[in-house]
């Protein structure tokens, strides 16, 4: 393939005349072109006055010697993984999240028949737990946001994007386009999904995973695990109050960043791990209008998806303010696994079209901060803010709100503004100082207003910030070695919740190289 970088459009035309453009510029005859395709998509709007899109395009043709300037292009090949032919156990995946979505599908593709425990429902029944809670603030505390097939990411924005650089994140979105993903997601420069397609392509993912041999126990809590001179042989499940043992020698632990009662089971069963950073703040909520002015401007006549931002502030004292998983024209959504707290996070649907955007306002928490040496203080951290925001909210599953110039002047607001939040079963107007370490709060207030210099209006008066988001990451790293498997051979820590990724695709990649470690592993040798 050639491809031809550099493609700037400026008003709103077809995929067929963006070809044309390119070809023309580059002196391509279309005769000789036996095929083509758009390699990536992004909005340039550094400059407001000329905000357009740049594009990229691969094309075959037929004698490439003739268009020697162009850039050489190999065809992606899926990696290949090699299967272990010896398995004498079925291997066990605990969460089906994308780590263990994305384990268990590298798994069936290699016929390998792995056993899939999760504790929440599977997808449809779990909207239904998610839907209900956010009308009544009825909690089902095993199928949540953050509890359930798909993982926490199902109710999110399904961003797609990642810092890291690896072969199998083109096989991701791949596969996420086999399975009913938009093919946008392939060259965009900023993947999203939405909650409402992620529903239904992890649903035909586990159709698959099934029609392939692999099974799946919805509803099923792995509540301890069997070891025999140090290697992993069995699981103990309770099932509908009936507790059973599935014997393997295999599982892939992609348990999640909430899964506390796990992590301490497995802190009590000697699987090593320590205490890591992660992060603590708010939800910011602006009008998604406001947020398009400030990065579009008024002048392009592009129809242009809902704007975004990303934003990092830096301290004299070493903290650090960021926003994080912002959700265009999306919600602010109830989170919570454990009752009486109080969780949020974002959520957006493909289309993103709601009035408001919203992104998490974080700043970093470390071990230092957690007044224990214990491996899971980061927890006891996390629930301590969760529980103080429960109460300040009413202690009804209502969440704490505050406009930004209350919260920049240390004061209950007694008032909304021009932003209504989006928060569901609903608000309770509050001075979010009251719950907030200090260290936090005064980190916050310097970033919203250093964020203002950097996007207009991001300090707007009548901002909404909710509280609290205390799960942007795993509070705990569960350690292995070079094979990816932990101190007790056989288990393979995975994903988000062994901290080992941050976002759907990082997560999802992390399940593909724990389940081809495993096909290639020698698991003897560990024993």
């Amino acid at each position: 393939m050639l491809r031809i970088s550099d493609i700037k459009i400026r008003k709103d035309i077809t995929d067929n005349e963006i070809l044309e453009i390119a070809i023309k510029k580059h002196g391509i005859h279309k005769d000789d072109i036996l095929d083509w395709h758009i390699a990536r998509k992004s909005i340039d709007a550094r400059k407001k006055e000329d905000v357009h899109y740049n594009y990229s395009i691969d094309i075959q043709v037929k004698d490439e010697s003739k268009y020697k300037k162009l850039q050489r292009i190999k065809k992606w090949e899926i990696p290949k993984s090699k299967t272990k032919k010896n398995l004498t156990t079925r291997p066990v995946i605990v969460g089906a999240g994308p780590a263990g979505l994305f384990a268990a599908l590298t798994l069936v593709e290699n016929n390998i028949k792995p056993i899939m425990i999760e504790q929440g429902q599977a997808v449809e029944k779990r909207k239904e737990s998610v839907d209900n809670f956010l009308k009544t603030g009825k909690l089902n505390v095993s199928s949540n946001v953050q509890f359930g097939e798909g993982g926490a990411g199902t109710f999110s924005d399904g961003k797609l994007t990642t810092g890291i650089n690896s072969p199998f994140c083109r096989k991701v979105l791949e596969e996420f386009v086999h399975f009913g993903a938009p093919k946008q997601i392939l060259y965009l420069s900023k993947p999203h999904i939405g909650t409402d397609y992620l529903i239904h392509i992890i649903k035909n993912m586990r159709e698959y995973i099934i029609e392939k041999g692999g099974s799946f126990l919805f509803e099923t809590k792995v509540v301890d695990f069997e070891m025999e001179n140090h290697h992993i042989s069995g699981v103990h499940i309770l099932q509908k109050e009936a507790e059973e043992i599935i014997k393997t020698n295999h599982v892939i632990l992609a348990i999640g960043h909430s899964a506390r009662d796990t992590f301490q089971t497995l802190y009590e069963k000697g699987i090593r791990m320590e205490a890591k950073n992660f992060s603590v703040g708010v939800r910011i909520e602006h009008l998604q209008k406001w947020i398009n002015e400030a990065q579009y401007g008024h002048i392009t006549k592009l129809r242009l998806p809902p704007a975004e931002y990303k934003l990092a502030y830096h301290s004299a004292n070493g903290r650090s303010c960021y926003t994080f998983c912002m959700c265009p024209g999306g919600t602010v959504m109830a989170s919570s696994s454990e009752t009486n707290t109080i969780v949020t996070n974002g959520m957006s649907h493909f289309l993103r079209n709601g009035n408001n955007a919203n992104s998490a306002l974080l700043v970093n928490v470390t071990p230092e901060d957690f007044n224990s040496d214990s491996p899971l203080a980061g927890i006891y951290f996390q629930r301590d803010l969760e529980e103080k925001a429960f109460v300040l909210g009413g202690s009804n599953y209502f969440a704490p709100v505050q406009r930004v110039e209350d919260f920049l002047k240390n004061q209950k607001s007694q008032q909304i503004g021009e932003v209504t939040p989006s928060y569901q079963p609903g608000f309770t107007l509050s001075n979010l100082h009251e719950i907030l370490p200090s260290f936090v709060s005064d980190t916050l207030k310097q970033g919203i207003q250093f964020f203002d210099t950097k996007l207009s209006g991001f300090a707007n008066p009548d901002s909404i910030l909710t509280g609290l988001e205390t799960r942007s990451s795993s509070p705990v790293k569960i350690l292995r070695d070079e094979k990816l498997m932990s101190n007790i051979s056989g288990i393979y820590p995975c994903g988000e919740g062994a901290g080992y990724a941050g976002g759907i695709m990082s997560a999802a990649v992390d399940g593909i190289k724990c389940a081809v470690a495993m096909c290639n592993g020698d698991v003897s040798s560990h024993m």
